[in-house]
């Protein structure tokens, strides 16, 4: 198995820095943000572009266009700026997340916004990685619904799955789909207190020994279904984001991960 990192693992490193981290890692394959930290909304994309070649580094994504399933009001204008940004800094693909405020989104209309990203994509060279979240309260829980509204637009290869362990446990989702999937997140809960319904992305650390989303057994079961692609660390704790060397942290967490496995 191969690791990625999100930027969200370090947020508090400077982008170079966040490259030269994931080097001496061993990790050439990251993700890029435009949330925590911005990196979007505050470099220019061919800055970007030009520190990651710096760095020997690949932009696996940039997360996230959302709700990308409600194509309305400002949301085609931020999609193509999004799509542009991508295509400048040298991303291969968009991270695609859907509502999840508990409003409903009707299964029409996961399909008419894939119909209408889908050019968007094309005409720059990028994969659409649409990643089901599996809250109770989002509109679009499972990669069942997912692979079901991808087929109905049209499966040409445009999008691929993104297999998020923490969504997929939540979502109770038992099926997986290795050779829909174009990236996997891994991120761990050990809190022993919070149920499984009451899990939020401030309770997603590294994946450690203590793990409750069964992270290991996911990744063989991915592996042997034939997914060869990188599995990226997405901790959104703040006890992560305030470590002091978030480094040894990775480190630790990816060794675990390959004796486990393995």
């Amino acid at each position: 198995m191969r690791f990625a990192i999100n930027h969200i693992a370090a947020p508090k490193l400077a982008l170079g820095e966040f490259f030269a981290m994931c080097g001496r890692l061993g990790v050439t394959e990251v993700e890029i943000r435009n949330d925590l930290p911005d990196i979007v909304g505050t470099m220019d994309p061919r800055s970007v572009h030009a520190l990651a070649a710096e760095h020997g580094i690949t932009i696996l994504s940039i997360n996230a266009l959302y709700p990308f399933n409600l194509w309305s009001g400002d949301l085609p204008d931020r999609a193509q700026r999004l799509a542009d940004y991508a295509a400048e800094c040298g991303a291969m693909a968009v991270v695609m997340c859907p509502l999840n405020d508990g409003s409903k989104v009707a299964h029409s209309q996961v399909v008419a916004a894939l119909d209408a990203m889908k050019p968007i994509l094309r005409e720059r060279g990028l994969t659409g990685l649409v990643e089901p979240l599996g809250f109770p309260i989002s509109s679009l829980r499972t990669k069942a619904e997912a692979i079901a509204a991808i087929t109905e637009a049209g499966d040409d290869g445009t999008y691929r799955l993104l297999h998020d362990t923490f969504h997929h446990h939540l979502a109770g989702e038992t099926e997986i789909y290795p050779n829909r999937t174009g990236l996997v997140h891994v991120s761990g809960v050990s809190d022993p207190g919070v149920a499984v319904a009451d899990m939020l992305d401030g309770h997603r650390m590294l994946v450690d020994g203590a793990d409750r989303l069964e992270n290991v057994a996911q990744i063989r079961a991915l592996l042997a279904g034939g997914y060869a692609g990188p599995f990226s660390h997405e901790p959104f704790a703040q006890e992560v984001h305030d470590l002091a060397d978030p480094e040894t942290a990775l480190r630790s967490s990816m060794d675990h991960m390959r004796g486990a496995v393995s």
